[in-house]
């Protein structure tokens, strides 16, 4: 079916987003023309998110926009909306395909298969008893800076707000020698740096005992050409002396860590199963922080948990403040179908959610500005990936300060050194220095 126009398009997460990109370069070797989600295209393909019903919402509007583009195109939804709810996404008007959150690596298959014979279909597997990683290379994504690896499917936290292990399935890791394999052609094409990246990347190995997450770090700080090496989200309870010291002898490490907290009150934490407390989370911090220099912690916080006092609130509030983020992620907290904390009591009215949403925000746009500042006058390389709408580059360190800097040459896709000059909102002014 040479020439027909595809979209593959990630609502959502990291993951889904490596996944689309994966789809698409399939699509594309089949000699697809890849083109983007808010064209007119011959076939959509849509990865749908759950985290939260404002995601279910999201992916129904958006099939529907592709529908409304091209009446006659062919729809196509993966992903975790579509592993939890298929029947509810199969009656949306449009959708031509229910896939989930296996099988993405057959979808040109199916599609080609079924394209011309109007016909609708769900295939959507029991997913918690799967055993095995779905291979599905990235491909090449576009602008050559930085690029993601997928190590990981599954989680078995169970976290009590969360849907994904039930859309996900249990822990799946990838092999190794694929990783390295992508990790290295990555490096190949000019990508400086990967990111680690997958559901629950500090389990991977837990299946199949035979590596774990430092194995991973190590295989590919030895490639060639990879400069920086950059971990996705973890949680404190893999942050021990051991892993501290191994992650010290990863040479490309970036050291900025996304340390999953969502409560800074213990008696929240016990209510969403988070299985640590305050206290393990200030210990994790402080470990990396003595042993790994210029560490910079970013966190994910939910505002307004079911049962959460004002007293419990204040209590999460100001061990944010302590802990010096470099940003705080902060999501008011949003009751999902299936899960355990949809039926815990008492929600906390909207209103009230909100009004601590912004209170936390107000807290990370100071950690961050204060962050900022203390580097001010300090130099750092600084991999430069773009030029914005005002004719600045920008870029990042290695500890994850979004850099701003002026330069008569194209500098996208280069390391150099960045004098920190100031602070302009969220990220730094910068002064490049010419060797």
């Amino acid at each position: 079916m040479p020439d027909l126009k595809v979209a593959s398009f990630a609502l959502g997460c990291k993951v889904n987003q490596y996944e689309s990109q994966a789809v698409g370069n399939l699509f594309r070797e089949r000699g697809y023309i890849l083109t983007d989600i808010d064209c007119s295209a011959d076939i959509y393909v849509i990865n749908t998110c759950t985290v939260t019903n404002l995601g279910d919402k999201k992916s129904r509007q958006l099939i529907r926009k592709c529908k409304r583009l091209n009446p006659d195109a062919f729809i196509a939804v993966m992903g975790c909306y579509a592993q939890v709810a298929p029947d509810e996404v199969f009656a949306i008007e449009g959708v031509n395909l229910v896939l989930g959150t296996n099988d993405k690596s057959k979808i040109v298959d199916i599609i080609e298969e079924n394209f011309d014979k109007n016909t609708r279909m769900k295939i959507v597997r029991d997913i918690k008893h799967e055993k095995t990683f779905e291979p599905l290379t990235e491909g090449l994504p576009e602008g050559r800076t930085r690029a993601y690896i997928k190590i990981e499917d599954g989680c078995d936290r169970y976290c009590s707000y969360c849907i994904i292990p039930y859309a996900r399935g249990p822990v799946r890791s990838r092999d190794m020698e694929s990783i390295e394999k992508e990790a290295a052609c990555l490096a190949e094409n000019g990508f400086k740096e990967v990111v680690i990246t997958g559901i629950h990347i500090a389990s991977y190995g837990k299946d199949t005992k035979d590596a774990n997450l430092i194995d991973v770090l190590k295989r590919i700080d030895s490639i060639e050409g990879i400069e920086r090496i950059r971990i996705g989200s973890i949680e404190p309870y893999i942050v021990t002396e051991e892993f501290v010291g191994e992650l010290k002898k990863i040479e490309k490490l970036c050291p900025q860590f996304h340390l999953s907290l969502q409560s800074g009150c213990d008696r929240t934490l016990k209510a969403m199963n988070r299985r640590y407390l305050s206290e393990d989370y200030r210990k994790a911090l402080e470990l990396i922080r003595k042993n790994i220099p210029d560490s910079a912690f970013t966190t994910d916080i939910i505002a307004g948990f079911p049962g959460e006092t004002d007293q419990d609130f204040d209590e999460c509030l100001e061990f944010a403040r302590e802990m010096g983020f470099l940003k705080i992620h902060v999501f008011p907290f949003s009751s999902k179908k299936g899960t355990k904390a949809e039926k815990m009591s008492p929600q906390i009215p909207k209103k009230i959610k909100n009004e601590r949403a912004k209170r936390l925000i107000e807290i990370s746009a100071r950690s961050t500005e204060n962050f900022i500042g203390s580097y001010i006058g300090k130099t750092f390389p600084v991999l430069f990936e773009e030029r914005n709408e005002d004719g600045l580059f920008s870029g990042y360190t290695k500890n994850y300060i979004h850099v701003l800097a002026e330069s008569e040459d194209d500098i996208q896709n280069r390391i150099l050194d960045v004098e920190i000059t100031g602070i302009r909102g969220e990220s730094a002014e910068g002064r490049i220095i010419l060797r």
